[in-house]
Parts: C-alpha cells; sequence; structure tokens
C-alpha cells in the first residue's frame, strides 16, 4: 500500500505539472498576439482613391471608360495622396503663390488648371533641375530670352513670379495655337513642343491618352489631375491645415524703381529698411550682391511696407 501511495503522489504531482504548464501556455499564447499588434502597429489608414466620379483638365475630359486612363490616374492620386510631406507643402505654397499665378492666368485666358503645373514642376519653388532649367515655371535659358526674360549673371527673370508667369502663358498659348487642346498643350510644356507633334503624326494618335510616351510625360498630365484633385480638395485626402497654418501671400509690399547701378545690395536694403535676406525673398531673381544694370534699365524691386 505504501508502494501504491508513492504511485498515487508522483501520478497526481505530474498531471499538476502539466496542468499549470499548459495553463501559462495557453495564456501566454492569448496575450501575445495582442502585445505584438501593440508593438509594430502603424497608426494610419491606407486607402485606395475613389475613381468614381468624373476627371478633367482645364474643362477636357478625361476617358475614364479606358481601363489604362483610369489605372495611371490612379497610380499618380496614390502617389501624391501618400507622399505627405511634399503634398503638404504645396498646400502650405499655394495659398502663397496660386493668388499672383491665378490672376495672371486670367488676364492671358489661360485656363486656372495651368497653375498646377506650376506644382509639377518645382513644388511652387525656385528649383534648378539637372538639365538646367530654373524658376517656379521651369524654363531652360534659350526658352526664357525667346519669351522675354533676362538672363545673366546678375538677373535671372526665370525667378520673378509675374514676369516667368507671363511668359509662361505666352508659351502656353502658343502650344495651344499649334495643338488646339490644352491637355496636349500641358504635355507638350514637359516634353517639348516638336516632340509632341512628332509623336502625334508617327503613331497616328487623336489625344495624348492615345500616345505611348516616355514615362516623365506619359505620367504628365495624370500628375497635374491628381495634383488638382488634391489641392482643391485636401481633406478629401486626409490633408488638414488650419488657416494660420498656411504660408501667406508676399502681396504687403511697396515697389522701389532703379535705372542706375547699385554697388552693394546690402546697404540699399539697409537703406530701405530690411535685412539682405528680405530683399532676396522679396526679389530671387536678383543673383548677386551687386546690380550693375549696364544697359539703364528700370527694375522694380519689392520691399516690405
Amino acid at each position: 500500500m505504501h508502494k501504491a501511495l508513492q504511485y498515487y503522489t508522483l501520478a497526481l504531482a505530474a498531471f499538476l505539472t502539466v496542468a499549470i504548464f499548459a495553463s501559462y501556455s495557453g495564456k501566454q499564447g492569448a496575450e501575445e498576439p495582442e502585445k505584438n499588434l501593440n508593438a509594430n502597429s502603424i497608426p494610419q489608414v491606407i486607402k485606395a482613391v475613389d475613381l468614381n466620379k468624373p476627371f478633367n483638365f482645364a474643362g477636357e475630359r478625361l476617358p475614364m471608360d479606358n481601363f489604362d486612363v483610369a489605372e495611371r490616374l490612379d497610380r499618380e492620386l496614390l502617389v501624391n495622396t501618400y507622399w505627405h510631406s511634399n503634398t503638404v507643402l504645396n498646400i502650405k505654397n499655394a495659398y502663397k503663390y496660386f493668388p499672383v499665378i491665378e490672376r495672371i492666368l486670367r488676364e492671358n485666358n489661360i485656363p486656372e488648371d495651368f497653375k498646377y503645373l506650376a506644382v509639377a514642376e518645382s513644388s511652387l519653388r525656385n528649383e534648378v533641375s539637372p538639365a538646367g532649367a530654373r524658376g517656379i515655371w521651369q524654363f531652360m535659358n534659350g526658352t526664357a530670352e525667346q519669351y522675354g526674360l533676362e538672363t545673366n549673371r546678375e538677373v535671372d527673370e526665370r525667378y520673378h513670379l509675374e514676369k516667368s508667369t507671363q511668359a509662361a502663358c505666352e508659351l502656353l498659348k502658343d502650344y495651344y495655337n499649334r495643338l488646339g487642346s490644352w491637355t496636349l498643350t500641358a504635355a507638350a510644356y514637359n516634353a517639348g513642343l516638336s516632340r509632341i507633334r512628332r509623336e502625334m503624326e508617327e503613331q497616328r494618335a487623336e489625344t495624348y491618352y492615345d500616345l505611348n510616351l516616355g514615362s516623365e510625360t506619359s505620367r504628365y498630365v495624370f500628375r497635374l489631375v491628381a495634383i488638382k484633385e488634391i489641392l482643391s480638395h485636401p481633406q478629401d485626402f486626409g490633408f488638414y491645415l488650419d488657416p494660420e497654418e498656411r504660408y501667406p501671400p508676399l502681396d504687403d509690399y511697396k515697389i522701389i524703381e532703379v535705372n542706375s547701378s547699385i554697388d552693394n545690395l546690402g546697404d540699399f536694403a539697409r537703406e530701405h529698411g530690411m535685412s539682405y535676406r528680405i530683399l532676396k525673398v522679396y526679389n530671387p531673381w536678383l543673383l548677386d550682391s551687386s546690380l550693375p544694370n549696364r544697359s539703364g534699365k528700370t527694375y522694380e524691386i519689392k520691399a516690405p511696407k
């Protein structure tokens, strides 16, 4: 009986050990997924973009019943929706620059949608491309001079918002008169007029959407439409900015007319109650620290009031 009691005790101990281990393991197994989920989860919602609506650029409808068109637009909407930092900066800069751009487009009878071309070209910043294009509208030097912009070591009017926007309008009107389509005009701004005309002829294409082009130009108009959708309705795409978070327009300034040389722009800035930095912020087209003005041209320099 003593032996039997020993067997019984050992069996009971073994049973209790297995039961406790199983209970502990089950508890750990139930808690571990939740622990891992909380540690690794990312606090954002990723959704597809709704394509079940009409889209247009400059009043010209996109043929959304064409699966290829729908997929190409979908790509650009998704890329720009989830390119968070750049899109937020574009929204902020739009409040700063769009009032001037919209006014000049309107004065030239250019569709307002072309303001989004400036966003696509430069993100509304005075950038320099690897090919040497400059300014918000990304003019190459030869094209800039063709449309009346001064470019030299001291002055580069590709960085002059009003003058470069007017030059862009003149170019867009020329392209539209030759192509008869604002969509093709936008594509030509990216690829060049001769390239688009040649491809239209060789491919027997009737619209931009019929053309098989290089990656950049093939995406270009779709990118414009995507930027238009997001900047027109930012909250629909998850972007929320309070009014005080927008960049204010630089519209509170006075004009100083200069028709002679300026030896030192730092001294000039001080004389007119601003720093050299602020002088360049208001007048990014002034490239050097002086303005020789050998031709006696009259320049209009902005200064904050």
